[in-house]
Protein backbone atom coordinates (compact mmCIF):
# COMPACT_ATOMS: atom_id res chain seq x y z
CA UNK A 1 0.00 0.00 0.00
CA UNK A 2 1.55 3.63 -1.30
CA UNK A 3 1.59 5.68 1.39
CA UNK A 4 0.11 9.12 0.47
CA UNK A 5 2.64 12.50 0.53
CA UNK A 6 -0.25 14.58 2.07
CA UNK A 7 -0.59 11.92 5.12
CA UNK A 8 2.04 13.98 7.35
CA UNK A 9 -0.11 17.40 6.72
CA UNK A 10 -3.50 15.34 7.30
CA UNK A 11 -2.14 14.39 10.92
CA UNK A 12 -1.07 17.49 11.68
CA UNK A 13 -4.24 19.00 11.15
CA UNK A 14 -6.19 16.62 13.12
CA UNK A 15 -4.13 17.65 16.44
CA UNK A 16 -5.29 21.35 15.26
CA UNK A 17 -8.66 21.14 14.38
CA UNK A 18 -12.08 19.19 15.29
CA UNK A 19 -13.00 18.22 12.01
CA UNK A 20 -10.54 17.81 9.06
CA UNK A 21 -12.40 17.29 5.71
CA UNK A 22 -11.05 15.81 2.61
CA UNK A 23 -12.41 15.97 -0.53
CA UNK A 24 -11.30 14.60 -4.33
CA UNK A 25 -12.34 12.81 -7.19
CA UNK A 26 -14.30 9.27 -6.95
CA UNK A 27 -11.13 6.95 -6.41
CA UNK A 28 -8.29 8.99 -5.42
CA UNK A 29 -7.63 6.81 -2.63
CA UNK A 30 -9.62 8.59 0.12
CA UNK A 31 -11.26 5.92 1.80
CA UNK A 32 -7.57 3.72 1.85
CA UNK A 33 -5.95 6.91 3.28
CA UNK A 34 -8.37 7.36 5.93
CA UNK A 35 -8.02 4.08 7.11
CA UNK A 36 -4.64 4.03 7.01
CA UNK A 37 -3.58 7.03 8.75
CA UNK A 38 -6.57 6.49 11.54
CA UNK A 39 -6.43 2.84 11.99
CA UNK A 40 -8.50 3.61 15.57
CA UNK A 41 -11.22 5.15 14.28
CA UNK A 42 -14.78 3.69 13.39
CA UNK A 43 -15.53 4.34 9.97
CA UNK A 44 -18.74 4.66 8.21
CA UNK A 45 -19.82 4.78 4.63
CA UNK A 46 -22.68 6.82 3.92
CA UNK A 47 -23.12 5.32 0.31
CA UNK A 48 -24.46 2.26 2.50
CA UNK A 49 -28.35 2.41 2.60
CA UNK A 50 -28.62 1.25 6.37
CA UNK A 51 -25.86 4.04 7.32
CA UNK A 52 -27.65 7.02 5.00
CA UNK A 53 -31.06 6.18 6.17
CA UNK A 54 -30.18 6.32 9.89
CA UNK A 55 -28.05 9.45 9.46
CA UNK A 56 -31.11 11.35 7.35
CA UNK A 57 -33.83 10.18 9.84
CA UNK A 58 -32.31 10.47 13.52
CA UNK A 59 -28.72 12.54 12.68
CA UNK A 60 -28.35 13.18 16.49
CA UNK A 61 -28.53 9.14 17.57
CA UNK A 62 -26.46 9.04 14.36
CA UNK A 63 -23.61 10.51 15.69
CA UNK A 64 -24.31 9.46 19.24
CA UNK A 65 -22.45 6.11 18.28
CA UNK A 66 -19.38 7.47 17.66
CA UNK A 67 -18.04 9.76 21.42
CA UNK A 68 -14.58 9.44 20.51
CA UNK A 69 -15.38 10.68 16.57
CA UNK A 70 -15.15 8.62 13.30
CA UNK A 71 -14.51 8.81 9.42
CA UNK A 72 -17.39 9.49 7.56
CA UNK A 73 -16.94 8.64 4.17
CA UNK A 74 -19.16 10.57 1.16
CA UNK A 75 -20.18 13.29 3.45
CA UNK A 76 -21.84 14.79 0.93
CA UNK A 77 -24.75 11.79 0.72
CA UNK A 78 -26.43 13.63 3.96
CA UNK A 79 -25.07 17.05 4.05
CA UNK A 80 -27.62 18.21 6.82
CA UNK A 81 -25.42 16.09 9.27
CA UNK A 82 -22.92 18.49 9.35
CA UNK A 83 -25.08 21.11 11.11
CA UNK A 84 -25.40 18.10 13.81
CA UNK A 85 -21.67 17.74 13.49
CA UNK A 86 -20.91 21.17 14.40
CA UNK A 87 -23.26 21.28 17.46
CA UNK A 88 -21.21 18.07 18.28
CA UNK A 89 -17.83 19.21 17.86
CA UNK A 90 -18.63 22.66 19.45
CA UNK A 91 -19.71 20.71 22.98
CA UNK A 92 -16.50 18.54 23.04
CA UNK A 93 -14.05 21.00 22.11
CA UNK A 94 -11.22 17.91 21.11
CA UNK A 95 -9.05 18.57 17.85
CA UNK A 96 -9.22 15.37 15.56
CA UNK A 97 -12.70 14.38 16.44
CA UNK A 98 -13.91 13.36 12.96
CA UNK A 99 -12.45 13.03 9.54
CA UNK A 100 -15.03 13.40 6.65
CA UNK A 101 -14.55 12.88 2.81
CA UNK A 102 -16.93 13.76 -0.32
CA UNK A 103 -15.78 12.78 -3.92
CA UNK A 104 -18.44 16.01 -4.99
CA UNK A 105 -17.34 19.47 -4.45
CA UNK A 106 -21.12 20.62 -5.89
CA UNK A 107 -22.27 21.89 -2.56
CA UNK A 108 -19.86 20.28 -0.51
CA UNK A 109 -17.47 23.03 0.11
CA UNK A 110 -20.43 25.72 0.54
CA UNK A 111 -22.23 23.32 3.15
CA UNK A 112 -18.79 22.72 5.15
CA UNK A 113 -17.86 26.15 5.14
CA UNK A 114 -21.02 27.44 6.24
CA UNK A 115 -21.73 24.74 8.90
CA UNK A 116 -18.21 23.87 9.86
CA UNK A 117 -16.35 27.53 9.53
CA UNK A 118 -13.28 27.49 11.53
CA UNK A 119 -13.61 24.21 13.16
CA UNK A 120 -12.26 22.22 9.85
CA UNK A 121 -9.41 21.62 7.83
CA UNK A 122 -9.68 21.23 4.08
CA UNK A 123 -7.53 18.79 2.12
CA UNK A 124 -8.19 18.37 -1.51
CA UNK A 125 -6.48 14.65 -2.78
CA UNK A 126 -5.95 13.95 -6.14
CA UNK A 127 -4.77 10.55 -7.78
CA UNK A 128 -1.45 9.57 -7.35
CA UNK A 129 1.54 12.40 -7.99
CA UNK A 130 4.52 11.30 -9.51
CA UNK A 131 6.32 10.59 -6.65
CA UNK A 132 3.94 8.38 -5.55
CA UNK A 133 4.04 6.57 -8.50
CA UNK A 134 7.75 6.19 -8.41
CA UNK A 135 7.22 4.18 -5.02
CA UNK A 136 5.26 1.16 -6.95
CA UNK A 137 6.98 -1.99 -7.27
CA UNK A 138 6.41 -1.69 -10.74
CA UNK A 139 5.94 1.79 -11.98
CA UNK A 140 4.58 2.80 -15.79
CA UNK A 141 8.20 1.56 -17.85
CA UNK A 142 7.81 4.81 -20.19
CA UNK A 143 6.13 8.63 -20.31
CA UNK A 144 3.92 7.24 -23.20
CA UNK A 145 2.96 4.67 -20.53
CA UNK A 146 2.02 7.02 -17.76
CA UNK A 147 0.05 9.41 -20.04
CA UNK A 148 -2.06 6.43 -20.43
CA UNK A 149 -2.53 4.93 -17.36
CA UNK A 150 -3.02 7.91 -15.15
CA UNK A 151 -2.38 7.80 -11.89
CA UNK A 152 -5.65 6.47 -10.71
CA UNK A 153 -4.94 4.25 -7.17
CA UNK A 154 -7.11 1.40 -8.24
CA UNK A 155 -4.90 1.03 -11.70
CA UNK A 156 -2.23 0.54 -9.67
CA UNK A 157 -2.91 -1.00 -6.33
CA UNK A 158 -4.66 -3.98 -8.42
CA UNK A 159 -2.51 -4.34 -11.26
CA UNK A 160 -6.39 -3.80 -13.91
CA UNK A 161 -5.97 -2.53 -17.65
CA UNK A 162 -6.39 0.82 -17.61
CA UNK A 163 -8.97 1.05 -20.54
CA UNK A 164 -11.38 -1.28 -18.98
CA UNK A 165 -11.03 0.23 -15.02
CA UNK A 166 -11.59 4.29 -16.76
CA UNK A 167 -14.09 2.49 -18.99
CA UNK A 168 -15.89 1.55 -15.47
CA UNK A 169 -14.85 4.76 -14.05
CA UNK A 170 -15.92 7.05 -16.05
CA UNK A 171 -19.69 4.62 -16.60
CA UNK A 172 -20.15 4.96 -12.95
CA UNK A 173 -19.63 8.61 -12.73
CA UNK A 174 -21.85 9.33 -15.55
CA UNK A 175 -24.31 7.00 -13.94
CA UNK A 176 -24.02 7.71 -9.96
CA UNK A 177 -23.09 11.07 -9.84
CA UNK A 178 -24.56 12.95 -12.76
CA UNK A 179 -27.84 11.97 -13.06
CA UNK A 180 -28.52 13.62 -10.07
CA UNK A 181 -27.41 16.89 -11.56
CA UNK A 182 -28.12 16.53 -15.37
CA UNK A 183 -31.52 16.12 -16.92
CA UNK A 184 -31.54 12.56 -18.08
CA UNK A 185 -32.47 13.56 -21.73
CA UNK A 186 -29.16 15.23 -21.77
CA UNK A 187 -26.93 12.47 -20.74
CA UNK A 188 -25.69 11.23 -24.05
CA UNK A 189 -25.04 14.73 -25.16
CA UNK A 190 -22.98 14.96 -22.15
CA UNK A 191 -21.01 12.10 -22.75
CA UNK A 192 -19.91 13.38 -26.31
CA UNK A 193 -19.67 17.06 -24.36
CA UNK A 194 -17.08 15.03 -22.30
CA UNK A 195 -15.15 14.00 -25.34
CA UNK A 196 -14.95 16.82 -26.95
CA UNK A 197 -13.20 18.16 -23.81
CA UNK A 198 -10.96 16.11 -24.27
CA UNK A 199 -10.02 16.77 -27.55
CA UNK A 200 -9.56 20.09 -26.44
CA UNK A 201 -6.74 19.37 -23.75
CA UNK A 202 -4.10 21.82 -23.54
CA UNK A 203 -6.28 24.66 -25.55
CA UNK A 204 -7.64 27.81 -24.39
CA UNK A 205 -11.46 27.44 -24.38
CA UNK A 206 -14.09 28.42 -27.24
CA UNK A 207 -17.51 28.02 -25.48
CA UNK A 208 -18.87 28.76 -28.80
CA UNK A 209 -17.02 26.08 -30.92
CA UNK A 210 -17.45 23.39 -28.24
CA UNK A 211 -21.47 24.45 -27.63
CA UNK A 212 -21.46 23.87 -31.77
CA UNK A 213 -19.83 20.62 -31.79
CA UNK A 214 -22.16 18.94 -28.99
CA UNK A 215 -25.34 21.32 -29.89
CA UNK A 216 -25.67 22.81 -26.60
CA UNK A 217 -26.19 25.93 -25.65
CA UNK A 218 -24.06 28.43 -24.26
CA UNK A 219 -25.28 28.72 -20.98
CA UNK A 220 -25.79 24.99 -20.66
CA UNK A 221 -22.09 24.29 -21.65
CA UNK A 222 -21.13 26.77 -18.92
CA UNK A 223 -22.91 24.63 -16.38
CA UNK A 224 -21.26 21.36 -17.74
CA UNK A 225 -17.81 22.88 -17.21
CA UNK A 226 -18.60 23.81 -13.62
CA UNK A 227 -19.62 20.14 -13.12
CA UNK A 228 -16.58 19.13 -14.61
CA UNK A 229 -14.93 20.94 -12.35
CA UNK A 230 -16.38 20.92 -9.01
CA UNK A 231 -16.28 16.62 -9.45
CA UNK A 232 -12.71 17.30 -9.96
CA UNK A 233 -12.50 15.71 -13.66
CA UNK A 234 -11.40 19.21 -15.25
CA UNK A 235 -9.14 22.23 -13.98
CA UNK A 236 -9.74 25.09 -15.60
CA UNK A 237 -6.48 27.26 -15.68
CA UNK A 238 -7.34 30.54 -15.68
CA UNK A 239 -5.33 33.51 -16.99
CA UNK A 240 -3.07 35.72 -15.20
CA UNK A 241 -3.51 39.32 -15.82
CA UNK A 242 -3.01 42.90 -14.21
CA UNK A 243 -2.00 46.15 -15.68
CA UNK A 244 -1.31 44.01 -18.79
CA UNK A 245 -4.71 42.61 -18.81
CA UNK A 246 -5.70 44.04 -21.87
CA UNK A 247 -3.54 42.94 -24.16
CA UNK A 248 -4.37 39.38 -22.42
CA UNK A 249 -6.09 36.47 -23.72
CA UNK A 250 -9.00 35.79 -21.07
CA UNK A 251 -10.44 32.80 -21.67
CA UNK A 252 -9.10 29.62 -19.49
CA UNK A 253 -7.03 26.14 -20.94
CA UNK A 254 -8.92 23.03 -20.45
CA UNK A 255 -6.71 20.53 -18.57
CA UNK A 256 -8.25 16.86 -17.08
CA UNK A 257 -6.98 15.82 -13.62
CA UNK A 258 -6.81 12.83 -14.87
CA UNK A 259 -4.24 12.14 -18.07
CA UNK A 260 -5.07 8.55 -18.11
CA UNK A 261 -9.19 9.41 -18.44
CA UNK A 262 -8.37 12.26 -20.96
CA UNK A 263 -6.65 9.22 -23.13
CA UNK A 264 -9.25 7.00 -22.79
CA UNK A 265 -11.84 9.62 -23.67
CA UNK A 266 -9.67 10.20 -27.17
CA UNK A 267 -9.78 6.63 -27.43
CA UNK A 268 -6.78 5.79 -26.64
CA UNK A 269 -6.22 1.85 -25.80
CA UNK A 270 -2.67 0.90 -25.65
CA UNK A 271 0.50 2.58 -24.48
CA UNK A 272 1.66 1.78 -27.61
CA UNK A 273 -0.84 4.44 -29.29
CA UNK A 274 0.11 7.46 -27.83
CA UNK A 275 3.77 8.19 -29.06
CA UNK A 276 1.97 8.91 -32.61
CA UNK A 277 -1.10 10.54 -31.63
CA UNK A 278 -1.41 13.98 -32.70
CA UNK A 279 -2.36 15.27 -28.95
CA UNK A 280 0.67 13.75 -27.37
CA UNK A 281 2.23 16.96 -26.57
CA UNK A 282 -1.27 18.36 -25.17
CA UNK A 283 -1.44 15.01 -22.82
CA UNK A 284 2.24 15.48 -21.41
CA UNK A 285 1.14 19.41 -21.05
CA UNK A 286 -1.66 18.35 -19.37
CA UNK A 287 0.16 15.67 -16.71
CA UNK A 288 2.83 18.38 -15.65
CA UNK A 289 0.16 20.90 -15.28
CA UNK A 290 -1.78 18.13 -13.07
CA UNK A 291 1.66 17.27 -11.13
CA UNK A 292 2.01 20.81 -10.21
CA UNK A 293 -1.13 21.06 -8.58
CA UNK A 294 -1.02 17.94 -6.84
CA UNK A 295 2.44 18.93 -5.14
CA UNK A 296 0.34 21.96 -4.20
CA UNK A 297 -2.56 20.24 -2.64
CA UNK A 298 0.23 17.92 -0.85
CA UNK A 299 1.06 20.21 0.90
CA UNK A 300 -2.29 21.61 2.13
CA UNK A 301 -1.82 24.60 -0.01
CA UNK A 302 -4.23 26.27 -2.80
CA UNK A 303 -3.96 26.58 -6.40
CA UNK A 304 -2.13 28.99 -7.24
CA UNK A 305 -1.33 28.14 -11.08
CA UNK A 306 -2.47 30.50 -14.22
CA UNK A 307 -1.23 30.53 -17.55
CA UNK A 308 -0.36 33.79 -19.97
CA UNK A 309 -0.97 34.93 -23.37
CA UNK A 310 -1.41 37.55 -24.90
CA UNK A 311 -2.79 38.82 -28.40
CA UNK A 312 0.16 38.80 -30.56
CA UNK A 313 0.68 34.85 -29.67
CA UNK A 314 3.33 35.23 -26.91
CA UNK A 315 2.79 32.76 -24.29
CA UNK A 316 3.98 30.80 -20.80
CA UNK A 317 2.03 27.36 -20.09
CA UNK A 318 2.29 28.05 -16.27
CA UNK A 319 2.43 30.91 -14.43
CA UNK A 320 2.94 30.18 -10.45
CA UNK A 321 1.63 32.94 -8.26
CA UNK A 322 3.37 33.66 -5.01
CA UNK A 323 2.11 37.44 -4.43
CA UNK A 324 5.48 39.13 -4.41
CA UNK A 325 7.04 37.21 -6.99
CA UNK A 326 6.36 34.62 -10.16
CA UNK A 327 7.23 31.06 -11.55
CA UNK A 328 7.05 31.02 -15.37
CA UNK A 329 6.86 27.70 -16.50
CA UNK A 330 7.26 26.22 -20.44
CA UNK A 331 6.09 22.57 -21.23
CA UNK A 332 7.62 20.57 -24.41
CA UNK A 333 7.38 17.00 -24.81
CA UNK A 334 10.01 16.82 -27.17
CA UNK A 335 13.52 15.27 -26.39
CA UNK A 336 15.73 18.35 -28.26
CA UNK A 337 16.06 21.75 -26.61
CA UNK A 338 15.55 24.90 -29.12
CA UNK A 339 16.14 28.45 -29.03
CA UNK A 340 12.60 28.68 -29.48
CA UNK A 341 11.44 26.95 -26.61
CA UNK A 342 12.60 30.06 -24.80
CA UNK A 343 11.21 32.94 -26.54
CA UNK A 344 7.78 33.21 -24.28
CA UNK A 345 9.53 32.77 -21.08
CA UNK A 346 12.21 35.33 -21.90
CA UNK A 347 9.57 37.64 -23.45
CA UNK A 348 7.32 37.58 -19.98
CA UNK A 349 10.44 37.43 -17.33
CA UNK A 350 11.10 41.03 -19.00
CA UNK A 351 7.02 42.10 -18.62
CA UNK A 352 7.21 40.63 -15.42
CA UNK A 353 9.57 42.11 -12.99
CA UNK A 354 8.56 40.15 -10.05
CA UNK A 355 9.69 36.87 -11.99
CA UNK A 356 11.69 34.87 -9.93
CA UNK A 357 12.86 31.79 -11.65
CA UNK A 358 12.01 30.10 -15.16
CA UNK A 359 11.28 26.53 -16.06
CA UNK A 360 11.24 24.34 -19.28
CA UNK A 361 10.13 21.01 -17.90
CA UNK A 362 10.68 18.53 -21.32
CA UNK A 363 10.84 15.06 -22.60
CA UNK A 364 14.35 14.56 -22.55
CA UNK A 365 17.30 14.07 -19.83
CA UNK A 366 19.47 16.90 -19.25
CA UNK A 367 18.82 19.21 -16.04
CA UNK A 368 20.86 22.36 -16.32
CA UNK A 369 20.64 26.48 -16.67
CA UNK A 370 20.30 27.53 -19.77
CA UNK A 371 19.74 30.74 -21.53
CA UNK A 372 18.59 31.78 -17.65
CA UNK A 373 16.39 29.21 -17.22
CA UNK A 374 16.29 26.01 -15.81
CA UNK A 375 15.43 23.06 -17.67
CA UNK A 376 13.88 19.85 -15.80
CA UNK A 377 12.88 16.82 -17.32
CA UNK A 378 9.82 15.26 -16.35
CA UNK A 379 11.27 12.09 -14.65
CA UNK A 380 12.95 15.17 -12.20
CA UNK A 381 9.39 16.76 -11.51
CA UNK A 382 8.94 15.04 -7.72
CA UNK A 383 12.13 17.01 -6.63
CA UNK A 384 11.17 20.49 -8.01
CA UNK A 385 10.40 22.58 -4.58
CA UNK A 386 7.45 24.50 -5.24
CA UNK A 387 6.06 26.66 -2.68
Amino acid sequence: MISREVSNKILGYAKQYPVVTITGPRQSGKTTLCRMIFPGKPYVSLESIEERSFAQTDPKGFLARFPRGAVLDEIQRVPDLLSYLQVLVDECRQAGQFIITGSQNFELLDTVSQSLAGRTALIKLLPFSLEEISRIAEPPSSIDALLYQGAYPRIYDHHLNPTEALSFYFNTYVERDLRQLINVKDLARFEIFIKLCATRCGQVLNLSSLGNDCGASHNTIKSWLSILEASYIIKLLQPFYNNLGKRLIKAPKLYFIDTGLAAFLLGIQRKEHVGAHPLRGALFENMVVSELLKKRFNQGKTDNLYYLRDSRGHEVDVLLDYGLYLDLMEIKSGQTLTRSLFTGLHYFRDLYTQTRNCFLVYGGDQERVQQKVQTIPWQNLPSLTIE
